[in-house]
């Protein structure tokens, strides 16, 4: 502003005072009989200290939207004519106001000249919504955790009647809705659901409305975003489960008084989960658990019994405030108990070798001692020759 009237000064143009306090002051208003209507009226401007209206023709939302912006009064919801708000007094004094919508006060705009005479019968009024109050967003449940597929069920409120055109939820670092819903012009609340939840919905979250204006019930402006509202999503996820046992037990088989283990593997993990493992039996249901201090835990079972005999479950369960989130169960793990294999067992495998070894070093002298045995009783040439001779009734003559 000094600037500006320096520059005037070193042209050496005449500034008086009330000219510069024109530009200090605010030269639009809107002007209202009924008492507290701030933001709804006849449209006046100033020109110097007199203060008159503008002329309806060509008057539109543009314009409109302008002086609502310009008064701190939200957005635009009609534009009727200024008759409507009582007598005016004063001239005329803007004719032909044409504005884009985007200024941030009324004598920004352009104005075009006009010959024709204008009445106050033509004047230019404007309805504005008043400054949007923010809505509130809560959620019907009171929970905040909840798990991947679920629903979350919020509700957004406006303070009052606004002529909403619809509502909206965001969340926070995302720049498009999740959720808008379109509500009766006199709706004040409406429940907006995020359905199928995922890990990426995890997050804060907020609403806002849309207010509609009169004139072919278009969207005039958008409120402030309300409270945010932060959601835990859980992802929990069916565990898988093996055994280790002895080798020579067999697939699904432990042998009596031997040691096997059950295990359990899960992510991912999360505070306060746990693991619990279900044996499944004919005469009941036996349970064991163990916190999750890692994404696998073991069951140890160190002397297998016939009670150990059943099917095996592996769940994952994890506590967090009021809620309670369970997997599904595993696949379920056959284990059946084996007595021990008496042919197979150390003594007898033992008594097996030693008569085995018997038994080949009986063989083994008894085929030596027929060998030798042979070779000194075989006869020579003239032994057998005179055996014959017996045989044939002569008579054998042993010579040496």
């Amino acid at each position: 502003m000094s600037r500006i009237l320096l520059g005037l000064v070193m042209l050496g143009c005449t500034v008086s005072v009330e000219d510069v306090h024109a530009f200090d002051d605010p030269i639009t208003r809107l002007v209202n009989e009924k008492p507290g209507e701030r933001c709804s009226g006849r449209v006046e401007v100033r020109h110097g200290h007199q203060w008159g209206t503008v002329c309806r023709r060509g008057w539109d939302l543009e314009d409109a939207a302008v002086v609502c912006r310009e008064l701190d009064c939200g957005f635009v919801l009609d534009i009727p004519g200024g008759a409507r708000f009582g007598r005016p007094g004063g001239e005329v004094l803007w004719r032909n106001v044409k504005c884009t919508g985007d200024e941030f006060a009324l004598d920004l705009c352009e104005r075009f000249p006009n010959d024709d005479v204008c009445t106050h019968n033509e004047d230019a009024g404007v309805e504005c919504t008043g400054k949007l109050l923010t809505p509130t967003l809560s959620i019907q449940s009171h929970l905040y955790t909840f798990s991947a597929g679920e629903s979350v069920h919020f509700k957004c409120t406006a303070p009052y009647w606004q002529s909403v055109v619809d509502f909206q939820l965001y969340k926070r670092g995302v720049d498009i809705p999740l959720v808008t819903k379109r509500v009766d012009p006199r709706q004040m609340t409406v429940d907006l659901v995020l359905s199928d939840l995922e890990i990426t919905h995890q997050g804060s979250y907020s609403c806002l409305y849309r207010t509609r204006n009169k004139l072919g019930n278009t969207p005039s402006g958008y409120s402030s975003h309300s409270n945010f509202i932060n959601i835990t999503v859980l992802e929990i996820h069916t565990p898988q489960i093996w055994y280790n046992t002895s080798p020579e037990a067999g697939l699904g088989w432990v042998t009596r008084s031997h040691s096997f283990n059950v295990t359990c593997f899960t992510e991912p993990q999360y505070p306060g989960g746990s693991f619990q493992l279900r044996l499944i039996r004919p005469n009941g249901t036996v349970r064991h658990s163990l916190p999750a201090l890692a994404p696998s835990v073991t069951f140890t079972f160190p002397n297998a019994q016939s009670n150990n005999e059943g099917y095996y479950c592996c769940l994952y369960k994890v506590q967090t405030g009021e809620r309670t989130f369970t997997s599904r169960e595993s696949q379920p793990l056959p284990i059946s108990i084996r007595e021990v294999d008496p042919v197979m067992s150390p003594v007898v495998i033992s008594l097996l070798v030693s008569g085995l070894t018997f038994v080949l070093a009986t063989c083994a002298i008894l085929i030596v001692a027929k060998v030798y045995c042979n070779r000194v009783s075989k006869p020579t040439g003239l032994e057998r020759e005179s055996r014959t001779c017996v045989d044939n009734t002569y008579i054998a003559l042993t010579i040496k």
